[in-house]
């Protein structure tokens, strides 16, 4: 079973993402939502920096968002196909629910790498409560994350789009995915 959420090490071993273009409604309340983001927020943070932000995208915003990543991308490309184009559209509104994670690195001693990890594992955490929650999440980058113009929409040029973290209840059931080979990732040093 995925997302076994009997135990919270069962959720651990289990957890599956969904695909965002399979999660439908219902998505998380705004009570749900707001658990979700703060369970997200309590990731490692060497130096207590929070240096990540998450910006909530509602329903009344995906055709904006649709505009706005179609437009960015034919500023960029604009010999775009339909099916291109098509396809940013269905990117911005799929899932009932959208949180846009900002790696927000702050003026600091410790390093702008440690402080995007932690937006990572801001990702990660936000993920993990989804799917505690009972629901699924599934979270992309793509071009969207990588253009200037979209990421100046939700944030400066010091930022960076983490991730586009998709939420939503899944329309048939998950399946599981090749996992890496254990013995090839784990070494054991001086051996």
């Amino acid at each position: 079973m995925l997302n076994d959420r009997s135990t919270p090490l069962s959720l651990l071993a289990t957890r599956r993402s969904g695909k965002p273009r399979d999660l439908i409604a219902p998505g998380p309340d705004s009570y749900q939502l707001a658990t979700i983001l703060e369970i997200a927020a309590r990731t490692p943070d060497h130096g207590k920096l929070a240096p990540w932000r998450f910006v909530v995208v509602g329903d009344e915003r995906r055709a904006a968002l649709s505009r706005l990543i179609t437009d960015a991308y034919l500023a960029e490309r604009p010999n775009a196909s339909r099916l291109e184009l098509e396809s940013l559209d269905q990117f911005a509104q799929q899932a009932p629910t959208l949180v846009v994670v900002l790696s927000s690195p702050k003026e600091s001693k410790i390093p702008v790498w440690e402080q995007e990890l932690s937006a990572g594992a801001a990702c990660m955490n936000l993920l993990h409560a989804v799917h505690a929650e009972g629901f699924a999440g599934g979270w992309l980058t793509g071009w969207a994350a990588f253009s200037d113009t979209v990421r100046d929409a939700f944030g400066s040029a010091s930022e960076r789009i983490a991730g586009f973290m998709f939420i939503g209840t899944p329309s048939r059931a998950l399946d599981e995915r090749p996992r890496p080979d254990m013995a090839r990732l784990v070494s054991h040093w001086g051996s």
